[in-house]
């Protein structure tokens, strides 16, 4: 049986929030993509007061990267990762991945995140697996439609479950560890037996760290 270490990657493993910081990127390379800020601040507040749910603003948001090429949106994924992802990774979280693989751990990273370019974290040679929100292709270009659900919530431990299921990997639960800094992940905290809340400011039921 193989024992687990799953991470969330927004604000866990990461400082910031790794779309938006992508939307900034594309916007740093080129300033005409400006014009899709209003777009994205009236997704965020459409999902503010309910109107819109995480599919329909994450696809909305996503206008700035519409019918790319999928061979270009590879290259803008490497090059956002190189020139930005890594740059806003905890050294802690780091530590943890880097001391949790040598205790024997799988490495596992599933995030609500786009997928495109959270593949660009398997960089860290500890990194096993990453389950991310997908995103469909339309004859090899973004054709901005999600692929399935959003991976948030219970969507994380069905996706996680149907990975192991395919690949015939029975797990250590109560010895595996769970990382996030949101309860919404809550369904996961619950399936290990080393659960903990990062830069939790909350009172609650499970164990925090505080990481840089």
């Amino acid at each position: 049986m193989e024992k687990l270490a799953i991470f969330d990657v927004d604000f866990t493993i990461t400082k910031k929030e790794t779309l938006m910081e992508l939307y900034k990127f594309v916007v740093f390379k080129d300033l005409k993509n400006i014009r899709f800020l209003p777009r994205a601040l009236f997704s965020g507040l459409m999902y503010s007061i309910k109107v819109y749910d995480e599919r329909k603003v994450k696809e909305s948001f996503l206008k700035f990267i519409d019918k790319i090429h999928e061979e270009d949106l590879d290259v803008l994924a490497k090059e956002y990762y190189r020139n930005v992802l890594k740059k806003i990774l905890y050294k802690d979280a780091i530590d943890m991945i880097k001391n949790l693989k040598s205790e024997g751990c799988k490495i596992y990273l599933i995030s609500a995140s786009p997928e495109f370019y959270l593949k660009e974290l398997y960089d860290i040679k500890e990194v096993d697996v990453i389950i991310g929100t997908r995103f469909s292709m339309d004859n090899g270009f973004f054709a901005r439609k999600m692929d399935g659900l959003n991976c948030k919530g219970e969507e994380k431990v069905r996706r996680l479950k149907k990975y192991l299921k395919e690949n015939n990997i029975e797990v250590d639960y109560k010895n595996s560890y769970m990382f996030s800094d949101s309860l919404s992940d809550k369904p996961l905290l619950d399936l290990v037996g080393n659960p903990y809340l990062i830069n939790y400011k909350k009172k609650n039921d499970f164990k925090i760290l505080n990481w840089k």
